[in-house]
């Protein structure tokens, strides 16, 4: 079996090529809904060219109102489930290629969505195909499920679940190898204030940065008010020497400078692997001679409960740990600030096992209070745990193993994936072990003899589950 798929892959490889970059061509970031497109034109385009790809591979497809797609290898009963998605975040900036191109420079494939998810819709449609397209005898049905929310809330898949069933295997090519069998838990809230305005000089007349709060935020601008830009640059330079942080800095005129901070986005799942941008313009902020008020006040207050770099909330008072899901991690997402008097500010934590809302919500919210700003409660989500010696986990590092010849194991993330709510559900793959492929940032990629691998992977899963010896 495995030469017969490691030949079929050989054979198709540059149409397995010319379908992914099919779907990064499509800018499927969601917009505004419109009559057949709940989540706006581009995740609807996005699962058309996905049907439509999946009908020229001889695969059956099913539309559900543009929620959700699916695609089967024949009418049988499905026994396993792949759920994948083809929305994308939003681009961003300094891209080193078109993110909407699919370039390919040694092996690599860059674009936004190669990774997450649309390369491994099509590892995992072309599993589908090659199982066909090989004649192997099934029992059972293999269903693709392909959503179009999955960045943004998965109320595709809340639809999708009111009219059918999962199959009672699920895994998720949205993460990385072996298999991911704990997802941590996660607070995804605001924080808000209102303050009295002030005119004394120098003071911040506007704060505001980030776009996603699932995503370290890259870029953040402010503006000075009542100082000359010689006196910020010395200062912003020492903190671009502490926090990684880049200052762009503009003189705009009678004493007004705007500064533009540059950090390095990232998953808001893995934030030391970022530089945000947000934290270190606070630092700048709170560094300048400002007068004081009550909003610069609850500027240092932030800056306190979320210094530059505290990636594990521990300045909050959040720095939980458990052996089996690891640490809570901390991203302050979004933020703004008026001089009128009033801020907001999001922020995405991914908590462990260990994690209650008596041991979150309830230690942060007064320390935020102490400086005036109101903890918005809600938003806590619970951690997913599948046991790792289940058959189901059992199969899959069976056949990892078998066609990489690495170590199988289960392991821990702080990203959320479509199994999340999914009883026994897993992430199983793409990526391999060590490759950051720079979901969510700029320059994100894919392996291209990875991806062939797991499509490899998955189509032996297929056979292993749902063939006639299962």
């Amino acid at each position: 079996m495995k030469e017969k798929l490691e030949q079929y892959f050989f054979e198709h490889r540059e149409s397995f090529i010319e379908h992914i970059r099919r779907l990064v061509r499509v800018r499927s970031v969601k917009g505004e809904p419109k009559e057949g497109m709940p989540f706006g034109e581009g995740p609807a385009a996005a699962l058309k060219e996905t049907l439509d790809i999946a009908e020229e591979l001889g695969l059956l497809t099913k539309n559900f109102d543009n929620y959700v797609g699916t695609i089967s290898i024949n009418e049988q009963e499905s026994k396993l489930g792949i759920l994948g998605h083809v929305d994308v975040v939003g681009e961003g900036k300094n891209w080193t290629y078109d993110p909407y191109e699919g370039v390919i420079v040694d092996g690599k494939m860059y674009g936004r969505g190669t990774s997450d998810d649309k390369g491994p819709v099509i590892a995992a449609m072309y599993a589908l195909a090659a199982v066909k397209d090989l004649g192997i005898p099934l029992s059972y049905n293999t269903k693709l499920i392909v959503g179009t929310d999955e960045e943004s809330g998965m109320a595709d898949l809340d639809y999708y679940l009111t009219k059918e069933k999962t199959p009672p295997y699920v895994f998720t090519p949205d993460a990385e190898f072996p298999v991911i069998n704990i997802e941590k838990g996660a607070i995804r809230t605001s924080f808000d204030a209102s303050f009295t305005p002030s005119e004394e000089l120098p003071r911040v007349r506007s704060i505001r940065g980030g776009y996603k709060v699932n995503v370290v935020p890259p870029e953040a601008e402010a503006e000075i008010v009542g100082m000359l830009l010689p006196d910020i640059s010395e200062i912003a330079h020492r903190i671009t020497v502490e926090t990684g942080v880049n200052f762009e800095l503009r003189d705009m005129g009678q004493q007004l400078v705007h500064i533009k901070a540059i950090g390095v986005g990232g998953h808001a799942s893995i934030p030391e692997t970022a530089i945000n941008a947000i934290t270190g313009l606070l630092t700048l902020v709170n560094a300048l001679p400002l007068q004081p008020s009550e909003g610069h006040r609850m500027l240092q207050g932030l800056s306190d409960i979320f210094p530059h770099n505290d990636y594990y909330g521990k300045a909050a008072g959040l720095d939980l740990e458990d052996k089996e899901s690891g640490k809570l991690t901390m991203n302050f997402s979004i933020f703004s600030y008026n001089a009128e008097g009033h801020l907001e500010g999001q922020f995405d934590s991914r908590v462990p096992i260990c994690a209650t809302e008596a041991n979150t919500f309830d230690v942060l919210e007064p320390k935020l209070a102490q400086y005036g700003i109101r903890l918005v409660r809600g938003g806590f989500e619970k951690p997913h745990h599948t046991p790792g010696d289940s058959p189901f986990v059992q199969t899959l590092l069976r056949v990892y193993e078998e066609y990489t010849g690495l170590k199988g194991e289960c392991i821990a993330i702080g990203g959320g994936t479509y199994v999340h709510d999914i009883e026994g559900g897993v992430a199983f793959g793409p990526t391999m072990p060590g490759i950051d492929t720079r979901m969510h940032s700029n320059d994100e990629f894919i392996i291209i003899d990875d991806m062939l691998k797991a499509s490899q992977i998955y189509a032996q899963v297929i056979v292993e589950l749902c063939g006639t010896q299962s």
